[in-house]
């Protein structure tokens, strides 16, 4: 079986006009046509020529369709806005010129807006790398850079939006661990911009077929499900301690070591090795203490 390859829409200008100056054609072939009935009337009632009062009586018709086929060609586009132009389905091209526009009337237009958009995807219950239940949600910021492959090449460009921004969530979150990632991994907690930054890439590469743009990507709501949640706090309430009692013993025997060798720089106190243990001994006791140390005041030697 052999694949068949998707044809891309090709945006291409459509070729329309600026509106105001037919308007105000429009506006004058109205009042020409006032104009004709009128004299139409007025020779009815003064002479009986009746070729010329149908004259009058078909130009005021034909200078009404005129105007009634003008104005239905006008339409208007707001600042970041464009118009694909269509005739019987057919693809004509895209108007982008803000303002009053004029197509022939029997041409189709189909408004769309070129505006950046928020999204904020629904909070997803997903898998990380270790196989630990998350929560996730990202904001997008998006927009359309094409219009006609935005109207034609999908069915509906933010329904198409929408689900790309899912499956490419599920699929970058799965690439991460939530924290403490093996060596110098990236994590999702500790490093938000980098995931970010690849979901806007793998987003992008999803979302390119439909002519649209992916401008930013952030993590908007991280955390454990429900069900490990209470677990995974205790962890981190546990290795936050340890972290903490590791940086205090470092500082204590930092501060022991620069006790002694200033006592015995100073030749305050000689110490021998079996006194020197018990003050490193008392000193790392009062410093890694989770209370205040008790004084005992010695009165007699240490033997």
């Amino acid at each position: 079986m052999t694949a068949v390859s998707h044809k891309k829409t090709q945006e291409k200008a459509a070729g329309t006009m600026a509106g105001g100056f037919l308007l105000i054609l429009s506006i004058a072939g109205f009042f020409a046509a006032a104009w004709f009935v009128v004299q139409a009337i007025r020779e009815g009632e003064g002479t009986s020529d009746s070729l010329l009062i149908l004259s009058y009586i078909i130009g005021a018709a034909a200078l009404i369709l005129a105007s009634i086929l003008i104005l239905s060609g006008l339409y208007s586009l707001q600042q970041n806005e464009s118009a694909a132009i269509t005739l019987f389905g057919n693809y004509k091209g895209t108007d982008r010129k803000p303002g009053l526009r004029w197509v022939v009337p029997w041409y189709s237009r189909k408004k769309i807006s070129l505006r950046v958009r928020n999204v904020t995807s629904q909070t997803l219950k997903v898998n990380d790398k270790k196989g630990n239940p998350i929560e996730i949600a990202a904001v997008i910021v998006w927009r359309v850079v094409d219009t006609a492959q935005a109207l034609f090449d999908v069915d509906n460009y933010e329904t198409f939006v929408n689900i790309q921004i899912e499956t490419s969530l599920r699929e970058i979150t799965s690439h991460f661990a939530y924290d403490h990632g093996e060596g110098e991994e990236p994590t999702l907690r500790a490093d938000g911009v980098k995931v970010g930054e690849m979901l806007q890439a793998r987003l992008q590469e999803r979302v390119a077929i439909a002519g649209l743009t992916v401008d930013e990507a952030r993590l908007s709501h991280l955390a454990y499900a429900p069900e490990i949640a209470s677990s995974m706090l205790r962890r981190q309430q546990a290795e936050a301690v340890l972290e903490a009692r590791a940086m205090i013993v470092h500082g204590a025997v930092s501060m022991v070591e620069s006790a002694l060798q200033q006592l015995s720089e100073r030749d305050i106190v000689v110490l021998d090795d079996e006194r020197k243990a018990a003050m490193v001994s008392n000193l790392l006791v009062v410093l890694c203490a989770d209370r205040e140390a008790q004084p005992v005041v010695n009165a007699g030697s240490l033997y």
